[in-house]
C-alpha cells in the first residue's frame, strides 16, 4: 500500500497501446514497460486520463495491472502501481477502487465527479467513501476536465481523510497549492499540469504526476534532483529545455501527440487510440518530426 512518505518526485501515467484494430496490444505494452522502468522513477499510473480510461475495461485494467507487475519482477523492481478508479458515480467508483485492492494497486487515483457538477458537500463525500475502502486514495483536482472546482477548503476537507494519502493538482495554477498550505495541509502534492511543474516544486510540492515524462524521462528525473538538491538554476534550465515537448504534446488531446511520438520511435506498434480520440493532424506530426532532434528522441524511421 501507498504510504504518504513515498509520494515524491516522478510517477510517470501510462498510456494503454492498441492495435489498429484498437484491441490491446499486449506486446507493445511490455516493452513500453520495460523501457520506463529503466529509469528510476517513483511510481506508476495505470487507466488515467493518458491511458484512455473512459474507454478501457475493468479486465483490460486487470491485465494491464498484472503484467506490469509481471515486467516488475523481470527486471528486479517494486515501485508503486496507481490506478486510476474515479468516475462521476460514487457508487461505481467505490466498487471499482475495491476491485482495485483485490487485484493488487497500491492506491488509486480519485477524480472529482465530472460532468454532474456536484456541490462541494457532493464532493466531499465521494471522497469519503471511496477513502474507507482499505486501499489508499490520491484526489485528483483537473476542473478543465471536470467542469467544477474544488475550493481550498473542500480540498483540505478531503486530504485530511485517513484513507487520503496525497493529491494531484491539475488546477491550471498554484494557487490551490499555496492555500492549502496557508490553510495547514501537510500531506503530499503532486503537480498534475507539466507546465507547471517547476513552478510547483518551488513552492513545496512533492513532485509531479506528468505525462510529457514517458518522454526524456532522464531529464524530468535530473530537473528533480537539481530542485531538490538545491541546485536551482541548473533545475530550472533543464525544465527550459523540456518547455517546447511540453508544449506540443498538449496542443492536441493527451495522449494523441505522446502515443504518435512513441509510435515513431518504435516503443509502441500503433499510435492507435479509442474513439472518440483521434490520432494528431498531419501539421502536428510535421512539427514533432521537425523538433525530434532537438528534444533527443530518436526517429524511428
Amino acid at each position: 500500500m501507498l504510504r504518504e512518505e513515498n509520494i515524491w518526485g516522478i510517477f510517470v501515467p501510462v498510456v494503454t497501446p492498441f492495435s489498429t484494430d484498437e484491441s490491446l496490444d499486449v506486446t507493445s505494452y511490455d516493452r513500453y514497460i520495460t523501457n520506463l522502468l529503466a529509469h528510476d522513477i517513483q511510481g506508476l499510473i495505470i487507466n488515467g486520463t493518458t491511458g484512455e480510461a473512459p474507454t478501457v475495461s475493468w479486465e483490460e485494467v486487470r491485465e494491464l495491472i498484472q503484467r506490469t507487475k509481471v515486467v516488475m519482477a523481470r527486471k528486479g523492481k517494486s515501485i508503486p502501481l496507481v490506478v486510476g478508479t474515479g468516475t462521476n458515480d460514487t457508487s461505481s467508483t467505490v466498487n471499482r477502487t475495491e476491485l482495485a485492492r483485490e487485484i493488487g494497486a497500491d492506491a488509486a487515483l480519485v477524480v472529482v465527479p465530472y460532468y454532474s457538477r456536484p456541490s462541494q458537500e457532493g464532493i466531499f463525500e465521494h471522497f469519503r467513501r471511496a477513502a474507507q475502502t482499505g486501499l489508499p486514495v490520491i484526489s485528483y483536482e483537473v476542473p478543465s476536465r471536470t467542469g467544477v472546482h474544488l475550493s481550498a477548503n473542500t480540498a483540505a476537507a478531503i486530504l485530511a481523510l485517513d484513507g487520503v494519502v496525497g493529491m494531484k493538482d491539475s488546477s491550471g495554477g498554484t494557487e490551490l497549492f499555496t492555500a492549502l498550505k496557508r490553510l495547514g495541509v501537510s500531506k503530499p502534492i503532486l503537480c498534475g499540469e507539466d507546465a507547471n511543474f517547476l513552478a510547483m516544486l518551488s513552492q513545496g510540492a512533492a513532485g509531479g504526476i506528468l505525462a510529457s515524462a514517458n518522454l526524456r524521462t532522464e531529464l524530468f528525473l535530473e530537473t528533480y534532483r537539481q530542485f531538490r538538491d538545491g541546485k536551482t538554476i541548473q533545475a530550472a534550465n533543464s525544465f527550459k529545455s523540456l518547455a517546447p515537448l511540453i508544449d506540443l504534446l498538449f496542443r492536441d488531446s493527451n495522449p494523441a501527440p505522446l502515443k504518435w511520438l512513441l509510435s515513431h520511435q518504435g516503443t509502441l506498434a500503433s499510435d492507435a487510440l479509442r474513439p472518440p480520440l483521434m490520432p494528431i493532424s498531419r501539421e502536428l506530426g510535421q512539427q514533432l518530426i521537425k523538433e525530434l532532434g532537438s528534444f533527443g528522441i530518436s526517429d524511428g524511421d
